[in-house]
């Protein structure tokens, strides 16, 4: 009899804790939802923790990243998602591997997730990305085949921000390549500056307010007027 009762009050528990689990799951779908329509971004995030405890989700993971990396809290997103190169991830989470190691300055790491996504789809906005990490990594020969492929694949109305300034600008997407290949052609043949500048120039003239374009053609015409000492040896 004492067996019975103690499988009856364990039986009695265990329907209790999952009705728990259960309305605590719709709760928090709801704070979610609501969270949204308010555009509390904070909110989101606590609603989409605690549903991620409660009920484990990979799309409701990637949604979380998303979110942080959206927030500029990347170490955050790059903690609920990882870092690892996953070719069958989805293409969200890559997304948020990639911009969120970017923005953490790990060029090499950052270079596998969007090659990740490159395969899967070839644009412009990826080839940028990708030749701009080329020439951080120091594969200039690489980034000028991205450089070459968004160029000829650069619409008129695609565009390009940049947030050197405190104020951000845009400038055409093709200007931004231009600006690009006249940095990797100078880090090919530093004796050709002349070639690197008239590139440059070619950027300016698509937008003559590209502030950083502007500021890159100064410093190779400096380093024109006094070549540094080591190029010399």
């Amino acid at each position: 009899m004492k067996r019975i009762l103690v499988l009856i009050l364990l039986l009695s528990g265990m329907g209790a804790q999952a009705q728990s689990s259960s309305d605590l799951q719709k709760h928090f779908e709801a704070f979610y939802r609501e969270m949204r329509q308010q555009g509390d971004v904070q909110g989101v995030i606590n609603a989409l923790t605690h549903l991620n405890v409660i009920a484990p989700n990979k799309e409701r993971r990637d949604t979380l990243a998303y979110i942080y990396a959206n927030n500029n809290e990347h170490l955050q997103a790059l903690n609920t998602i990882g870092i690892e190169k996953d070719t069958a991830g989805s293409d969200l989470a890559v997304q948020v591997k990639a911009i969120s190691l970017q923005a953490l300055n790990q060029p090499k790491r950052a270079l596998e997730q969007y090659e990740i996504l490159y395969k899967r789809e070839k644009n412009p906005y990826l080839a940028y990305e990708m030749a701009d990490l080329k020439i951080q990594t120091g594969d200039n020969a690489a980034a000028l085949e991205f450089i070459n492929f968004g160029v000829e694949n650069s619409r008129e109305e695609m565009k390009y921000a940049f947030y050197e300034r405190q104020q951000p600008y845009e400038v055409p997407l093709k200007a931004a390549f231009l600006h690009l290949k006249g940095l990797a052609q100078y880090n090919v043949d530093k004796a050709n500056i002349d070639l690197a500048i008239a590139t440059i120039d070619e950027a300016l003239k698509l937008d003559p307010n590209f502030n950083l374009a502007s500021l890159s053609k100064q410093a190779l015409e400096s380093r024109k007027e006094k070549p540094d000492s080591s190029e010399n040896k």
